[in-house]
Formats: structure tokens, sequence, C-alpha cells
């Protein structure tokens, strides 16, 4: 799974933190970003800032989607790694 925030719908709640600080992150613009191996991926809009998602992650990933007021947090599921081997 990946993740990645409209920054332009972002309303700098923070909810996203308090659900998954290994994935979220406010910058100082006070704006929240998505990141990887702890370093904010901040290239708005662009391919460089969807983040992939840890197994461990998920849950809260979702829980921070569905808790979002600006409903800016996006997730891509990768189908062929999300469906068992038949």
């Amino acid at each position: 799974m990946r993740v990645w925030i409209d920054q332009d719908l972002c309303t700098g709640d923070g909810l996203c933190l308090d659900h998954c600080p290994d994935v979220f992150v406010q910058l100082e613009d006070g704006i929240a970003y998505v990141a990887e191996d702890g370093y904010p991926l901040n290239d708005p809009g662009g391919a460089g800032s969807l983040a992939w998602v840890a197994e461990r992650n998920v849950q809260a990933v979702i829980d921070a989607a569905d808790a979002c007021p600006g409903e800016c947090i996006f997730i891509e599921i990768d189908r062929h790694r999300a469906l068992p081997a038949a």
C-alpha cells in the first residue's frame, strides 16, 4: 500500500500524526506530508510524494484517512501484492 497527501486540501489539524507518526509529518508550513524511512516526501502533487506503508502501519494509515477533516489522504493499493496467489 502507498499513501500520499494533497497539500491543497490539508487543513493542518495534525490528526494524521496522532494516528500514525511513522508515516505522517507536519512541516514548518503547518501542512501534513507523508514520510518514508523518517524523511518527509515534500514534492506536493508529484510522484516523489507517494510513500510505501509498512504492514505494521496499514490500519493506522487507513484510520488517519478516515479521520482526516480535509479528506486529503489518498491510499493506493497494489492489487498484485494484495491478492493471494492462485
